[in-house]
């Protein structure tokens, strides 16, 4: 079982020694703040999160998302502090008592701001593509890689691209990427096994949370913040118990959230939504009901009204993830939970699994929906077909249009030099940070489908 005094670390990736800091911030809060000003995260705010970005009606992005996660992860990381404090006190030092009633919260707000931050641009369709990309091609590219290097990139994953992107140093930037703690970085590893173990029976192994290139610092990682491990051979560890709550966070914003926002599109009447939220909001049994309805009555704008029942079961739902992680709590230190917790509360209401459903039906297959997926498969797709054959040729064949082609990569993401690995991974930091917009900008331009200067 985890002893609760060493599932948090200080430790920084990139800084040997650890200075003593005249800053009135903890370390964790530091990472907040850190990840807040980072281009990776502002560049959040151009990237789909479901639906299409229109200009008129204001819908989520991935960086509004993050943020209202975060919030959700701040709430729980202070009431699940505050339970360690008040049931383990005997078990805890004097700094674990510290972190726990102070910094939890801070922790699990900074993961829920990163969780996202390795996802390509439109969203799944563009992790899709790079998939696609590499498997379409495996005859010519394959016998390039090692097996492990191979199946990092055919099982392309935007959980594992974070843990890259936050420790990665590029060409001309600072060592260990953002310098985050190792706290942080292992509250977002989902899945903290190699590609080559993923097994989607298991709820740890689903997909893979490092690729080949970080394997050493995410060891450093994982034994830093005494996570279990369950396999050497291939490198498996059991989630950290901080994990649960990063995911409940997100499971609990994205799930109610889409139905908000397709609501303010027209993509679903009002009549719906509300009847369906409303039922949720009883199923859960949310306080008084005749409060709740006096309250609706009250609110003649339909979008507020919508945002008053979203935010009753937001609420509830984090009290009931709460709750749950404090029943599983035994189970989840010793890395023997299998649920996620957000999955327990589908579990238990049949109001919230019609959500789920009419979502998938009336939300996800939206045409417009489809349609910026499609796009978006295409432009990352035809992208990744024009930057990564001409950086794995020898200099000696290049021809003049891969020459020109190599032109336009950045130079902090061009690997020079390096194993065909590691400059194939300088193409995927490249455009998996793009934006929606500058990729299919890019696109147009080197398709010929705009032409002209831009300055």
């Amino acid at each position: 079982m985890s002893n609760l005094n060493e599932l948090y670390s200080s430790q920084r990736t990139g800084i040997q020694s650890k200075k003593t800091s005249s800053d009135p911030r903890s370390e964790f809060q530091r990472d907040f703040d850190r990840i807040i000003f980072s281009t990776a995260f502002r560049r959040l705010q151009n990237k789909t999160q479901v639906f299409p970005l229109p200009g008129s009606v204001f819908v989520h992005n991935r960086l509004t998302h993050s943020l209202e996660v975060s919030s959700v992860g701040r709430s729980l990381g202070t009431l699940l502090g505050n339970f360690i404090v008040e049931n383990y006190e005997g078990d805890l030092s004097a700094a674990a008592k510290q972190f726990y009633a102070y910094d939890l919260n801070n922790v699990i707000a900074s993961a829920c701001l990163a969780h996202d931050i390795g996802n390509p641009a439109f969203g799944h369709s563009g992790e899709d593509a790079v998939v696609a990309f590499f498997e379409k091609n495996e005859n010519q590219l394959k016998p390039l890689f090692s097996e492990k290097e191979w199946s990092d990139l055919v099982c392309f994953e935007g959980n594992a691209n974070a843990i890259r992107l936050l420790t990665h140093q590029q060409n001309g930037k600072s060592a260990g990427g953002l310098l985050l703690t190792y706290s942080t970085l292992s509250s977002i590893a989902k899945y903290p096994c190699e590609a080559i173990a993923r097994d989607k029976k298991f709820v740890h192994r689903k997909k893979f949370g490092f690729f080949q290139s970080q394997k050493e610092v995410f060891l450093d990682i994982a034994n830093a913040t005494n996570m279990l491990q369950e396999s050497t051979d291939p490198t498996v560890f059991k989630r950290h118990p901080f994990v649960w709550l990063v995911e409940a966070a997100d499971d609990i914003c994205y799930n109610i959230m889409d139905m908000e926002d397709a609501h303010r599109l027209g993509i679903i009447s009002h009549k719906d939504c509300q009847d369906l939220m409303y039922t949720l909001a009883l199923d859960l049994q949310i306080g008084d009901r005749q409060r709740m309805d006096d309250q609706l009555q009250k609110i003649e704008d339909k979008n507020n009204r919508i945002s008053y029942l979203r935010s009753k079961i937001i609420g509830a739902f984090t009290m009931r993830a709460k709750e749950l992680y404090e029943t599983n709590f035994s189970n989840i230190l010793n890395g023997s939970h299998t649920k996620c917790l957000f999955d327990e509360i589908v579990k238990e209401s049949e109001a919230l699994q019609t959500i789920i459903s009419f979502s998938v039906e009336n939300i996800y297959n939206n045409r417009n929906v489809v349609e910026i997926e499609n796009a978006g498969y295409h432009v990352i797709y035809e992208l990744l077909q024009h930057f990564i054959p001409p950086i794995l040729k020898d200099e000696s064949t290049l021809r003049k249009s891969d020459k020109k082609a190599i032109r336009l990569i950045p130079q902090q993401f061009r690997y020079k030099g390096q194993s065909p690995y590691e400059k194939t991974l300088g193409i995927l930091d490249y455009i998996s940070g793009m934006t929606d917009n500058y990729a299919t900008e890019l696109y147009k331009r080197i398709k010929g489908i705009e032409v002209g200067m831009h300055i």
